[in-house]
């Protein structure tokens, strides 16, 4: 099969891959070309048995090898560090390879879970559970051995605690977030309540590059407060809009002076828990 036809098959499922490696979105779509190119230079591409397997193999050692090097730049990260946005997915079932977009396993909240584990307990993890690979074929694409992959499994396992029953459908998540939205606007601290969870948590990601939170604003009183101070503080220098993020509903606020903020929102029991502002502009640049 032509390296065109392969990269037509199999772009979407290897950027799935790679983006909840790495939580880049720019850098998960470098790797995946960087994959086919390293296929198409190959002396004999007709040796390969299986193309779809060697293709995640050059995927995932390429994720494995970013994450090892930007390991201390992690740790030097400037306030919360989140995942770049991914924008417009809202469309991900028309794909051929939807059963790897689910929106679920690609929302933020999602993607911060599998950010505890170890950069080979997540490929390990998201080649069985997302990809459904068997344990030979795992161990054959990050070194291990089949017992210490199924080990690497099990912990992983045992590490995410994610519901996806807590996500909810798209037009009921698109209501919720509207509805926050207006109440902030007109004040409606009633409607905010039935909204907003008691313990909500708003995390934001600056990178040291625009002004941010660096520390989660904790509390229905004081994410409300927050908004409402950064509403009176900017009213008309603003313009709203609403967008698919990570697979759900979201917001994008873009400021005068050309900064934006991208909000995205989980969910516990209808309301909204924990909300996601991403403003660091490197990690926008692909929006």
């Amino acid at each position: 099969m032509s390296t065109e036809a392969l990269y037509r098959i199999y772009k979407s499922e290897l950027f799935s891959l790679a983006y909840r490696m790495l939580g880049s979105v720019m850098d998960a779509e470098d790797i995946v070309q960087e994959a086919f190119l390293a296929y198409d230079q190959l002396p004999d591409p007709g040796s390969v048995r299986n193309e779809r397997a060697f293709l995640y193999k050059i995927v995932t050692n390429r994720c494995l090898d970013l994450l090892r090097s930007s390991a201390k730049k992690r740790e030097l990260y400037v306030g919360q560090w989140l995942p770049e946005p991914l924008i417009g997915r809202a469309g991900a079932e028309e794909e051929p390879s939807a059963a790897y977009l689910q929106r679920e396993s690609i929302s933020t909240a999602y993607l911060l879970l599998l950010q505890q584990l170890n950069a080979v307990e997540r490929a390990v993890f998201l080649l069985r559970e997302i990809f459904h690979y068997s344990y030979d074929e795992i161990a054959d694409m990050v070194g291990k051995s089949v017992a210490n992959c199924r080990q690497i499994y099990r912990r992983a396992k045992a590490g995410i605690h994610f519901d996806p029953e807590s996500v909810p459908a798209v037009h009921v998540a698109e209501e919720r977030i509207k509805a926050f939205v207006n109440s902030l606007m007109q004040g409606n601290t009633g409607k905010l309540l039935e909204l907003l969870s008691e313990n909500v948590v708003l995390y934001s990601d600056g990178g040291g590059k625009v002004t941010a939170a660096r520390i989660p604003v904790v509390g229905f009183e004081r994410v409300t407060g927050f908004f409402r101070n950064l509403l009176a503080m900017y009213e008309g220098k603003y313009d709203l809009s609403f967008l698919n993020v990570n697979g759900l509903p979201g917001v994008r606020v873009r400021m005068e002076d050309g900064v934006q903020y991208i909000y995205s929102f989980a969910f516990k029991q209808g309301r909204i828990e924990t909300i996601y502002n991403m403003c660091n502009p490197d990690k926008l640049r692909h929006v």
